[in-house]
């Protein structure tokens, strides 16, 4: 069998605990990245991982391999985000129109880079999580399952419930209210007065 994913789920179907053990492990990592960015809440996020491997434990009996297991698996977080995002008294506001609108450290490329380049890709890298999370919720998913995750728009749009082309639609969307929202900060910053201990270093 080609699929690990798929050989371990039905492994564990037919009882093997070990393989259920083997998928969380291959998994829960991607699944927090992915609920981070839905939630805004890595607490929160930890406790939908766990919801999300909860139901694909009693869905265990039901599972048959008509899709790729990673696009089963986004699909259940998808929804659990999504019911997370619909209570009541959620700590943090969502946006979850079409119309729409983090941060796990950035990881340096290498450890030797000179500081302003350090600076720099730290700064860059918090202006890219704050412009993910003001997009609304369903860009903001759709983007990160096929940008960063990689999935095929077909894989998308199985995991969020929804056809290819508003797949493609929200995708698009995202990335021209991305690249708007970075130019925007960075013209803040050019425009930002310099500091006085800089002023007299520039002249």
């Amino acid at each position: 069998m080609h699929d690990e994913d798929v050989r371990l789920m039905l492994a564990f179907r037919g009882g093997n605990d070990a393989a259920f053990e083997a998928l969380f492990e291959r998994w829960a990592g991607k699944l927090l990245r992915f609920l981070e960015r839905m939630v805004r809440d890595t607490a929160v996020a930890e406790e939908l991982v766990q919801e999300t491997f909860l139901r694909v434990h009693r869905a265990r009996s039901r599972y048959e391999p008509d899709a790729k297991f990673s696009t089963w698996l986004y699909t259940i977080a998808s929804n659990v985000a999504r019911n997370e995002l619909r209570r009541p008294f959620r700590r943090a506001p969502h946006d979850s129109t079409d119309a729409e609108r983090e941060g796990a450290p950035l990881e340096l490329a290498a450890e030797e880079s000179p500081v302003d380049e350090i600076v720099n890709a730290r700064r860059e890298g918090s202006e890219v999580e704050a412009a993910l999370q003001k997009l609304p919720e369903r860009q903001r998913a759709a983007l990160w399952l096929a940008a960063v995750e990689g999935l095929p728009y077909a894989e998308v749009a199985q995991a969020l419930e929804t056809s290819e082309s508003s797949v493609k639609a929200l995708v698009h969307r995202a990335r021209v209210a991305l690249a708007e929202q970075l130019a925007s900060a960075r013209e803040k910053l050019t425009e930002a007065p310099k500091p006085v201990a800089l002023r007299g270093v520039t002249r």
